[in-house]
């Protein structure tokens, strides 16, 4: 075994006693730049420039080599350069802003680095300045500032949460964690909102159908959450206390992050970890919360360790348990309760994976693993019942490997070729004893993918497929998906895409959640006869850059249509045993098309606006009912024709931050379940705006250590739900909207 491991160390560097040196300043200020990344493109090797702005790599092999200097905020620049053993080389770098993203990295369209504006479909980012402008401290926080995408709660007793991509629900999405489809059913129900947000690097966000990527699931888009790697040695901590509605309710949330990397940046190690306690909060005075109370503790580490000039191992692990309750009498047992409805989450999930590429850059091969065990305790009950216990078990596991091969020219210009196998396992066992329910599924999945794209600063032309043999589904299931790009100029991309998508009959998340009505709990189950859902999704964009002086601007306009067949349904069948069951069946289909339209606009550093609107029909193409009593219609719920948002930031002076965040959320059709009410009925909600404001000062404390106050208000306005049920007799999942009242924090934060 330590032969093994001594194996799996950096070889020794060879002393060339050739160096390259020098410094990156910004074009506007000429001010020294500290912590961009300059690397020796192709190889392991870089480094970060050190907080005067300046850098060295030693011992260089010998060779004809790109150095590229890159960070967020930047175009990024490159240089080429011969390197002879003994020599010493100065390269100097003058940084270009990029405001508005252009140059950034995306791994999700293709499954391998490209740059947005090479992208063959189409890529949005959700960078760590976007979650501190809103002070999200979760993942699901920040995804609400992209153009077709919506986070809501959909619980008063336990806040479940779901995002939604192009009006369709939560389940259509695919969750991915460094690219990798680990993120369970069970996962699911919570896991959004359970993920910190200080483990991220970026978000990315692409929409429409994934499934040719990325498999079952992907058909309204995919959230791909790359987690942060060590770029050089730093250390942070945070604390942010939040008051709820101007009640007693508070919500304290503790971040830490620390770095480190070796001298020759061959070893790197990123920690972080994040402790949240959340009050419990009663809007109207029943007794019984609309928002849960939340104890949970993350704790994590991504390192990596580069095996020689061309291989790189990375290594991931995160540990989260999560303690959550809602209802009423919440400092009695779960049982001695009217309501309750309460789970303890500890969570495991962790991966490796292993990188090499050749001298001449033309061939790349990755293998990985991934692994996510998960221990629920649960209790979801009403009138005080003994018998509502539950434990649920999950274990998901995939791993596989991908080839790529750059062509200097394939039958008509340069291409790329992906090839890849993934094999993906889930054991779940759920017992809700008292209930008589157990869900015990077994999914296995074997995968093979191909894709070959065509690309040039003109041009990009893809097309490729994917293949699944899933357990639960008769024969293979192919999934093609074909993108083509054009950029007239530089600064314009004009993009067309096809992909096909599916979901197989299975359980998700939302069936593995226990919703309370009328006084007692609602289940889900699957129609016997359920079959698999399969969507066709097709999109065409423009996407718009220019600068004018100090300006930047960008301008985004996209149309999307869907279409689904055999698409999952849920309906009310009536009452077993006291238990109201909802089953999951098939309607005969449905569509949803609409426009997504994004602006971002930035002068220098000073000022920085992003906005974005989306226009939507979300339709059953058949009218159905989805309770006794309730008139048959066409409407898929919780789909507003219209939501947008906004994010803004000034910097009248470089130490201060004023930021401004904002969503807003059209007029949508919701189940209001019979309970507090004599009958079921649907429910046209109000429309929602809700706005926060947030200002933060950076204060140099002694050489290297700063610290950061801020404070702000979320929800300014209340825009929030106003017509709650109270009492034991309640629907618990009539929840709409935004998901907290207005809210006053103030934080601190101390960096090195």
């Amino acid at each position: 075994m330590v032969v093994a491991l001594c194996m799996m160390l950096p070889a020794k560097a060879q002393d060339t006693d050739a160096h390259i040196h020098g410094h990156v300043i910004d074009k506007n200020t000429g001010e020294h730049l500290p912590y961009i990344v300059v690397i020796l493109k192709g190889t392991t090797i870089g480094v970060s420039t050190e907080s005067t702005g300046h850098y060295m790599m030693r011992n260089i092999p010998e060779g004809t080599f790109t150095v590229e200097a890159a960070a967020v905020g930047y175009k990024t620049q490159s240089r080429e350069i011969n390197v002879k053993k003994g020599h010493s080389y100065e390269v100097n770098f003058t940084l270009e802003e990029d405001l508005v993203q252009i140059d950034g990295v995306i791994v999700s369209a293709t499954r391998s680095e490209t740059t947005r504006r090479m992208s063959p479909t189409l890529v949005n980012v959700v960078g760590m300045d976007v979650y501190n402008k809103a002070n999200a401290t979760t993942v699901a926080q920040g995804l609400s500032f992209q153009p077709g995408v919506r986070v809501e709660n959909n619980c008063q007793n336990c806040g479940f949460q779901q995002v939604r991509i192009n009006g369709l629900d939560g389940q259509y999405t695919q969750i991915l964690i460094d690219s990798r489809p680990i993120f369970s059913a069970l996962a699911g129900v919570y896991g959004i909102e359970q993920l910190p947000a200080n483990m991220v690097d970026r978000v990315e966000v692409m929409r429409g159908g994934g499934s040719a990527l990325f498999g079952s699931s992907a058909i309204a888009g995919t959230i791909n959450i790359i987690t942060k790697e060590p770029v050089r040695n730093s250390a942070a901590i945070s604390h942010t206390t939040t008051a709820i509605g101007g009640s007693g309710a508070f919500h304290n949330t503790t971040d830490i992050n620390a770095s480190i990397v070796s001298e020759d940046n061959k070893l790197g190690l990123a920690i972080f970890g994040q402790n949240t306690a959340k009050d419990a909060w009663d809007v109207n005075g029943d007794g019984f919360t609309e928002l849960s109370t939340i104890s949970g503790q993350t704790l994590g580490f991504r390192g990596y360790v580069k095996t020689g000039l061309y291989s790189k191992i990375t290594a991931e692990y995160h540990h989260l348990q999560e303690f959550r309750r809602g209802g009423d009498n919440l400092d009695l047992p779960p049982h001695e309760a009217m309501i309750a409805e309460q789970t303890d989450h500890g969570i495991n999930t962790g991966g490796l994976k292993f990188d090499w590429f050749s001298k001449d850059q033309k061939h790349r091969m990755n293998a990985f693993a991934s692994v996510q065990h998960i221990n629920r305790d649960s209790y979801y009950g009403a009138g005080m019942d003994p018998n509502a216990y539950g434990k649920t078990k999950d274990l998901t596991w995939v791993g596989g490997a991908q080839y790529i091969y750059k062509a200097d020219n394939c039958l008509f210009m340069p291409a790329d070729l992906t090839v890849g196998l993934e094999y993906n396992e889930d054991y779940l066992r759920d017992n809700m004893s008292g209930y008589g329910r157990v869900t015990e599924q077994t999914v296995r999945i074997v995968s093979a993918y191909a894709q070959n794209e065509w690309k040039n600063s003109r041009w990009g032309i893809l097309i490729g497929g994917r293949l699944d043999k899933h357990n639960l589904i008769d024969g293979l299931i192919f999934s093609p998906r074909a993108n083509l790009r054009y950029n007239p100029t530089e600064n314009i991309n004009l993009r067309a895409s096809y992909s096909y998508g599916f979901r197989a009959p299975q359980a998700f998340d939302e069936d593995l959640h226990i919703d309370n009505v009328g006084g007692t709990v609602s289940m889900i189950r699957l129609a016997d006869d359920l079959r698999v859902e399969k969507s066709q999704s097709i999109s065409v964009s423009a996407d718009m850059y220019h600068s004018w002086g100090n300006w930047q601007g960008n301008m985004l306009v996209e149309g999307f249509f869907t279409d689904l067949d055999d698409v999952f349904a849920l309906r009310e069948v009536g009452f077993e045993d006291g238990i109201l069951i909802k089953e999951r069946h098939n309607e005969s289909g449905a569509r949803v098309f609409g426009a997504n339209m994004e602006g971002k606009f930035a002068y220098k550093d000073v000022f920085q606006v992003q906005l974005g609107v989306t226009a939507q029909s979300s339709k059953y193409k058949e009218a159905r009912s989805w309770g006794e009593g309730v008139e048959a219609n066409r409407n898929m719920f919780r789909t507003p024709d219209l939501h947008g948002y906004l994010t803004a930031s000034y910097n009248p002076l470089k130490a201060l931050t004023i930021a401004v965040t904002g969503t807003y959320t059209g007029s949508m059709y919701v189940e209001h379940h019979a309970g507090m009410i004599a009958q079921n009925v649907t429910v046209k909600t109000p429309d929602f705006l809700d706005m926060g404001l947030k200002a933060s000062y950076d204060l140099k404390v002694y050489r290297s250590f700063a610290m950061q106050l801020n404070a702000g208000v979320q929800n300014i306005f209340n825009s929030f739900q106003k017509d709650f049920d109270s009492g034991a007799d309640r629907d618990s999942g009539y929840m709409y909207g935004p998901t907290l009242p207005r809210t006053f924090f103030f934080g601190v934060k101390l960096s090195y």
